[in-house]
């Protein structure tokens, strides 16, 4: 009589999760050394103080009296807080006008870089067509321009279109795409399954239906990363304004505070410049604050799963 031993199971390896890498070993299962981890926090925190002390200064700054202000050393809290200088910073200037004007530009450049760019990525991406990547590397090549070659020719189109002091140089620019959010989409884009494309063809849904109904959701990560870079660039942006941008009617918050010191030359309140400093970039804090899910999640090229 033959008999079999029975076989013991595999031994199966229960995969790591990431609370077992936060516990302090590494994917081989090795115990991580105790230090390695403070480390790491130790540096991430000092360098969050460094890039945020610049900020600080510039609140506290914000808030002392102009004798505090000169005073040495400086102090690091103010004595008496002085929220006046926020209401004579907004009465010394068009700090309204500016804003609003600031404002219709930034949201006109948003929206228009998010469709355009997702357009042209999604051509470069989700559709074969000869010669696709060879003009996705000369739309690439537009990166190397300096903005000085590009300075001269562009004045002078819009000049001989009679647009210059008016705000459609800064934002029509913005309907025709960027090399860099398009590459950004782009490689987003291609991680795009693309049996799930093929099958809704199959199914009947033309391009257009594709792009929006089923791209477009999947990718508002990266679009939303677009659009924050583009909120940015274009709220911070001061060589436009500044070439385009003439009259007073029509200047935004970037001119605003170099005019506003330029007035004063002579004797600058360098705490209620600080203090329109601070209005002007407290719309990118709560921005980025509100989309930071997003931002990280899309800058990070995720997977879909």
């Amino acid at each position: 009589m033959s008999t079999t031993t029975p076989t013991r199971p595999a031994r199966r390896t229960p995969a790591r999760s990431a609370e077992a890498e936060e516990l302090g070993r590494r994917a081989d299962g090795t115990r991580r050394p105790w230090y390695s981890s403070l480390i790491a926090r130790v540096v991430m925190i000092a360098l969050a103080v460094f890039f945020l002390l610049p900020m600080y200064w510039m609140i506290i700054s914000s808030l002392k009296s102009d004798e505090e202000l000169a005073r040495f050393p400086p102090t690091f809290i103010p004595e008496s807080w002085q929220l006046s200088n926020y209401a004579d910073a907004v009465t010394a200037m068009p700090f309204v006008q500016f804003f609003m004007n600031s404002a219709i530009i930034t949201i006109s450049v948003v929206v228009l870089s998010v469709i355009s760019n997702f357009i042209v990525a999604y051509g470069f991406s989700c559709l074969k067509w000869p010669g696709r990547d060879l003009m996705f590397y000369l739309v690439i090549a537009t990166l190397f321009l300096p903005f000085p070659v590009t300075l001269i020719p562009m004045f002078d189109m819009w000049a001989r279109l009679d647009l210059v002091n008016t705000l459609f140089p800064l934002i029509i620019p913005a309907m025709f795409g960027s090399a860099f959010y398009v590459f950004l989409l782009r490689q987003f884009l291609l991680q795009i399954p693309k049996d799930m494309l093929d099958a809704a063809r199959i199914d009947g849904a033309r391009e257009w239906t594709i792009l929006w109904r089923l791209v477009f959701p999947m990718a508002k990560p990266a679009l939303t990363t677009v659009a924050i870079f583009a909120a940015v660039a274009s709220w911070n942006d001061f060589m436009g304004p500044l070439i385009y941008l003439q009259d007073e009617s029509v200047q935004t918050l970037s001119i605003g505070l170099q005019s506003f010191r330029s007035v004063n030359s002579q004797d600058v309140s360098f705490n209620q410049l600080m203090a329109a400093s601070f209005l002007v970039i407290v719309p990118l804090l709560i921005l980025f604050f509100v989309f930071q899910r997003y931002f990280i999640k899309g800058i990070t090229i995720g997977g879909f799963k």
